[in-house]
């Protein structure tokens, strides 16, 4: 979507404000490259209900095809992040059907991780996305909010926020994504496991020494603040380039070293094909818009 298709797309959602950031407030031509998702229901304390789920996914599907987005903020109206699965949004996804008739044990099953699959791709819809996202994470993301945030490229937090693995205290194994991508991120399997098997809050300082985050700020200005200049400085790069580094870093992590770098090779061999000539045909395959990049002087295509 052009940039008119998606403001006029998002001006939709309930659950979810997007927007890009403001040149004149940054002075900077990139800015508008920059795109903040903002999770917008504080007076739920950002609970995830069945539309929220599907704006998610939405916004990073329209994101990630659009040539007018090179980053993306993830960020949270009020003190919470997220404080995971809205209870009676699960209650409903965990009892399909009508209560009052009898249905068949294996068609509920059926059902049931049909749903569960489609909340999982919700969550896959970051990751796929072939922009780099931020997470500016600011107060408390608990359950499905974890599962949101290992789903991310790079992780900030404010100082009070916390985190906790919280599917334990409501009788389930985390399904969306946690259980998967967090030893990843923090390779410390003993660790891992205590605070899934324990449902205890992680405090911003002990994120930061796991790995879970990569930066701490005192407020959430300069949490914002902070952010911005990191994805300004991403927007600066080749966005062919950065696409390509996402896609090997996302393939990497799930195969072995030699995989990967006969991956990369091939990879490289058929995108390192653009001509400063032909950017049309570089628009008309990749869906990115690298025109700006060379009209402000940078000299690359790479």
């Amino acid at each position: 979507m052009e940039r008119t298709e998606l403001i006029k797309h998002f001006s939709t959602f309930q659950r979810i404000k997007v927007f890009s950031l403001d040149k004149d407030v940054h002075e900077n031509y990139l800015s508008t490259f920059i795109w903040q998702v903002s999770f917008n229901r504080p007076e739920k304390k950002n609970a995830i209900d069945k539309p929220f789920w599907k704006e998610l996914k939405s916004t990073f599907e329209a994101l990630g095809q659009s040539p007018d987005c090179r980053c993306i903020l993830l960020t949270n109206e009020g003190n919470v992040f997220s404080a995971g699965i809205d209870l009676k949004f699960g209650m409903q996804y965990f009892s399909p059907g009508n209560d009052n008739e009898s249905t068949e044990f294996a068609r509920k099953s059926v059902f049931l991780k049909g749903y569960v699959n489609f909340l999982q791709e919700c969550v896959n819809s970051i990751e796929k996305c072939s922009k780099p996202v931020i997470a500016c994470i600011y107060g408390g993301c608990l359950g499905a909010g974890v599962d949101i945030i290992t789903a991310c490229d790079i992780r900030f937090c404010s100082q009070n926020s916390y985190f906790c693995v919280k599917e334990i205290d409501i009788g389930l194994a985390a399904d969306l994504g946690t259980l998967q991508r967090l030893p990843r991120i923090v390779n410390n399997h003993s660790w891992v496991r205590e605070v899934c098997y324990t449902a205890r809050n992680i405090l911003a300082d002990e994120a930061l020494l796991v790995g879970l985050i990569s930066s701490i700020f005192k407020s959430r200005k300069e949490l914002y603040d902070e952010a911005t200049k990191l994805a300004l400085t991403i927007a600066s790069k080749s966005p062919i380039a950065i696409y390509g580094t996402k896609y090997a870093l996302n393939y990497s992590r799930d195969h072995t070293v030699q995989e990967g770098l006969d991956f990369q090779a091939l990879w490289n061999s058929t995108m390192l094909q653009s001509n400063v000539n032909n950017f049309h045909l570089e628009k008309q395959f990749f869906q990115y818009s690298i025109y700006p990049y060379f009209e402000s002087g940078h000299d690359g295509c790479s």
